[in-house]
């Protein structure tokens, strides 16, 4: 059962990544045409939207995103105490 809380640790921990890669993404110009920048962009998106309705942007700043990983480190830290506290 340790080997299933890895895994799920892992897999927060990757999208976590994609995340930040697609925020270092916006930074630059026309990424987000290329197949990589559209991949990123369907795998985060749907996730992102959520917090956009909640965070408004601060003029060209979209704040959107910090708030999206930090909620996700929360989601992550709390699944894996209640799995550790099953097993």
């Amino acid at each position: 059962m340790i080997q299933l809380i890895s895994i799920i640790n892992l897999v927060f921990e990757i999208y976590q990544y994609i995340l930040i890669a697609r925020i270092l993404m916006s930074w630059v110009p026309d990424m987000e045409r290329t197949s990589l920048g559209q991949l990123l962009y369907k795998i985060t998106e749907p996730y992102l939207s959520i917090f956009r309705r909640f965070v408004p942007p601060l003029g060209f700043i979209d704040l959107s995103p910090i708030v999206a990983i930090f909620a996700l480190y929360l989601i992550q830290l709390g699944l894996l105490r209640v799995l550790a506290s099953i097993l």
